[in-house]
């Protein structure tokens, strides 16, 4: 078994890096799919997703399942903390600090923490202001 984080570089998945680490807007298989024919013509909806699956798995990208039907992919690996709009979708990384001691707070209820993903819901500020201009009227 290879270990976490070990994944044998190909041109797809080199492809298929390129094009996440190049967005902030946590895209679906299809988005990626669509951006890597770019480079790649030939290259099939299957293999996206398998490279996708495998990156996640070892570790290279993050995968986001939000609770709709597709999930959402992420090159940064790092802990961060995420914002959902309920209306429009939109997921937005959130640039505040990581949470000091939540996993150790987990841990000492005796789980074996090893990672952790806080999200937020509710509406972005683009519908937000929608919204409040819709009762104004």
């Amino acid at each position: 078994m290879k270990p976490k984080g070990f994944v044998r570089r190909t041109r797809q998945r080199e492809v298929i890096l390129e094009v996440l680490r190049g967005t902030k807007s946590h895209p679906t298989a299809d988005w990626v799919y669509q951006e890597v024919r770019k480079a790649m013509p030939h290259v099939s909806l299957g293999t996206i997703y398998r490279n996708l699956k495998t990156l996640s798995e070892h570790g290279e990208i993050q995968e986001l399942a939000f609770g709709s039907t597709h999930s959402r992919f992420d090159a940064n690996k790092e802990i961060h903390y995420h914002f959902v709009c309920e209306r429009c979708g939109l997921i937005e990384d959130l640039d505040m600090p990581v949470i000091v001691g939540l996993e150790e707070e987990v841990a000492q209820r005796g789980y074996n923490v090893t990672t952790h993903r806080l999200e937020f819901y509710g509406l972005c500020p683009d519908c937000a202001n929608n919204e409040s201009m819709g009762k104004a009227n």
